[in-house]
């Protein structure tokens, strides 16, 4: 415990200095960078192989994964096609999460390719969000944790009616209500004392919220597949007590796009957060 309490304080103190420390963007540039490389790594190791010989490999695809995410970070209009294409992707994993174990076919090589996406899509949403106003950052941080936080409390306690038993036997219905809820109070805490927006700029800035935190869930649970199908119980073992950095980030690999693009959407349509 000790050790993980560490960890958490360590990574968390990383976070915010790169977030709020300097005005400067190559902090959180190279910390999304690093962090891209590393889950690609991680990412690498959970896919299909007929080969014994993982870690070179491994590390190949998590440089790549970096050069692609450099190349988003620079370049506004690929990140979002990234973005497009990690959305879609979420789409599609629902019928997979869903229809697990009876159907699998989507673990094969073409994960490889969906890996790049994904992990290039949720670190340039990150960047873009916090580029935005690291503040922004900061409650898509909430609304995740604090949906994680909840479905873990209230499941622990209250938890009867399994989600996905066969994807992730700890997570149920009152867990997942119990986090909609206290990611919900946080997005009307945020509402009444930061915004000032008309009835119908709240009502759209609410769903976007609220998709999100189902986004959440679902990248949760899609890397809890992933690991049960490859047969590994932790993506990694960089961050003591933790796991590895998809684990910590699963959940933000739907979250972050799916929440930027909605940003992007809102201010298309004149709603300026």
């Amino acid at each position: 415990m000790l050790e993980r309490i560490i960890t958490a304080l360590v990574l968390v103190s990383v976070v915010l200095s790169c977030m709020f420390a300097t005005e400067s963007h190559y902090p959180m540039l190279v910390l999304m960078i690093i962090a891209s490389a590393v889950a690609g790594y991680e990412w690498f190791k959970l896919m299909p192989r007929s080969t014994k010989t993982v870690k070179p490999f491994a590390w190949g695809y998590g440089l790549v994964t970096a050069i692609i995410s450099a190349l988003a970070l620079h370049f506004g209009d690929v990140a979002l096609l990234l973005w497009a294409a990690s959305i879609f992707t979420w789409v599609l994993s629902v019928y997979w999460v869903k229809s697990y174990p009876e159907y699998d076919n989507w673990y094969n090589p073409s994960l490889n390719g969906i890996g790049l996406v994904l992990i290039s899509a949720a670190v340039t949403a990150i960047f873009a969000v916090w580029d935005s106003s690291p503040w922004w950052l900061m409650y898509l941080f909430l609304l995740v944790w604090g949906a994680d936080s909840g479905a873990y409390f209230v499941g622990r306690k209250l938890g009867k009616n399994k989600l996905a038993p066969d994807v992730s036997p700890n997570k149920s219905m009152e867990g997942l209500y119990g986090g909609l809820i206290t990611a919900m109070i946080i997005v009307v805490v945020v509402e009444v004392l930061y915004l000032d927006l008309s009835l119908a700029e709240h009502i759209l800035f609410l769903i976007l919220s609220v998709v999100t935190v189902f986004s959440s869930v679902l990248g949760d649970l899609f890397e809890s597949m992933i690991k049960r199908r490859a047969g590994i119980k932790d993506s990694g073992r960089i961050l003591p007590g933790h796991g590895g950095v998809l684990d910590r980030i699963d959940s933000l690999l739907a979250a972050a796009p799916i929440f930027a693009a909605g940003m992007y959407v809102l201010k298309l349509i004149g709603v300026d957060l």
